[in-house]
C-alpha cells in the first residue's frame, strides 16, 4: 500500500497514513522555469495499491486547476509505471457544484472532471460530502466512495444536545436529503426523537428576500444546521437568522468544507450562529486569526473517516 500526499499544507494525508500504520510514500515535485512541473514517484509503484491524497480547493499556493492537473498527471504516472490500482482520495472535489445546466450553453463541469479522472486510469475515488452525491455517482463510471460529513460531527452534536430538544435543519431545499440522513443517524445514536426543519428562501422576480420561511417546528430547540460547504457565509447566516426568528434556542452551523471566501469573516460574525463546525478538508487559511468567527470555529479531523473507508476498500480488493 502506497499513500502519496500532493498537498503540503494538508493535515489529512499524514494523519490518514498514521491511522493506517503507513508512512507517506515520497515523490518529487520539480518546477521548471517556465512554470511546468514534473511529478515523479520515488518509490517503485509496480504492483502496488496506490492512494493519492489531493484536496482540490483553491489556495493558498495553487488554484483548483493546478491541483487537478497535478492529480491527473501523477495518477497517470503511477499507472504508467505499473501500479496495480490507483485511487484518488479527495477531501474536497473541485467543480462539483456545476453538475447540471441552468443557463443556455452551460458546461457540466462535474462530468468533465469525471471523464478526465477515468481517462488517466484512476480506479476509484473517495470524496467527502460532494455537493450532490447522486450527481457524482452518475458522472463517474468507476466506483465512488462518498463519505458523509455528518459522521464527523456526531460527537459535537451529541455533546451540544445534552438532554434538551434537538432538530437538524437544511438551509435550503437542495440540502434536505443531507439533513434527513443526519437526523436519522442521530436518532439511532441518541435513542430519542430528533426534529427536522428546512429553510426556504423567498424569491421575487429572481431577487432574494431578507425573509425566509421555516418548515418544521424548532421553537425552544437546539438546531443543527448542516450544509456541504460554507463560502461567503450568507446562506448559513440567513438560515440561522430565520431559525432564530422561528424560536430556535440556539443554532450550531456545520459544513463539510470551509472555503470562507470574500467577506466570510465579517458575514459569519453574526450572533444567530452559536458555533461553526467544519472539517479539515480545506485549511481555514482565509480567516484572519484574530477574527471573531475564528474564535467560534471548530475544525474536525476527517482522516479517521477516510481511514475506515480505505481499510474496507483494501480488504474487499484483496478478496
Amino acid at each position: 500500500m502506497l499513500i502519496y500526499a500532493l498537498d503540503a499544507e494538508s493535515t489529512i494525508a499524514p494523519a490518514l497514513a498514521a491511522a493506517l500504520g503507513q508512512g507517506l510514500a515520497r515523490h518529487e515535485d520539480r518546477r521548471f522555469d517556465d512554470g511546468e512541473h514534473k511529478w515523479r514517484p520515488l518509490t517503485d509503484p509496480r504492483g502496488a495499491d496506490a492512494y493519492v491524497v489531493a484536496s482540490l480547493h483553491g489556495g493558498p499556493a495553487y488554484s483548483p486547476h493546478d491541483k487537478l492537473c497535478r492529480l491527473l498527471m501523477f495518477a497517470a504516472t503511477l499507472r504508467d509505471h505499473g501500479a496495480a490500482r490507483v485511487s484518488a482520495v479527495l477531501p474536497y472535489l473541485a467543480y462539483a457544484r456545476k453538475d447540471r445546466r441552468t443557463k443556455p450553453f452551460d458546461p457540466l463541469n462535474l462530468r468533465y472532471v469525471a471523464q478526465l479522472v477515468e481517462a488517466v486510469g484512476i480506479a476509484q475515488v473517495f470524496v467527502l460530502e460532494a455537493h450532490d452525491a447522486a450527481a457524482l455517482e452518475n458522472a463517474l463510471r468507476i466506483p465512488v466512495q462518498h463519505l458523509q460529513a455528518h459522521q464527523l460531527f456526531d460527537d459535537v452534536a451529541a455533546a451540544a444536545a445534552g438532554g434538551g430538544p434537538l432538530a437538524v435543519a437544511s438551509p435550503d431545499p437542495g440540502g434536505v436529503k443531507r439533513a434527513q440522513l443526519w437526523r436519522e443517524s442521530l436518532q439511532a445514536r441518541l435513542a430519542r426523537p430528533v426534529g427536522f426543519a428546512m429553510v426556504d428562501k423567498r424569491r421575487s422576480a429572481g431577487v432574494m428576500s431578507s425573509e425566509s420561511l421555516v418548515a418544521g417546528a424548532v421553537d425552544g430547540q437546539t438546531v443543527l444546521l448542516i450544509d456541504d460547504l460554507v463560502a461567503s457565509g450568507s446562506t448559513l447566516v440567513g438560515a440561522a437568522t430565520a431559525l432564530r426568528r422561528a424560536g430556535a434556542r440556539e443554532v450550531l452551523a456545520f459544513a463539510a468544507h470551509g472555503l470562507f471566501t470574500g467577506e466570510a469573516a465579517r458575514t459569519l460574525d453574526d450572533p444567530a450562529i452559536t458555533r461553526l463546525v467544519v472539517s479539515d478538508s480545506v485549511p481555514p487559511f482565509r480567516l484572519p486569526a484574530g477574527s471573531a468567527v475564528a474564535g467560534r470555529l471548530q475544525v474536525v479531523a476527517a482522516a479517521p473517516l477516510f481511514a475506515q473507508a480505505l481499510r474496507e476498500s483494501r480488504e474487499a480488493w484483496r478478496r
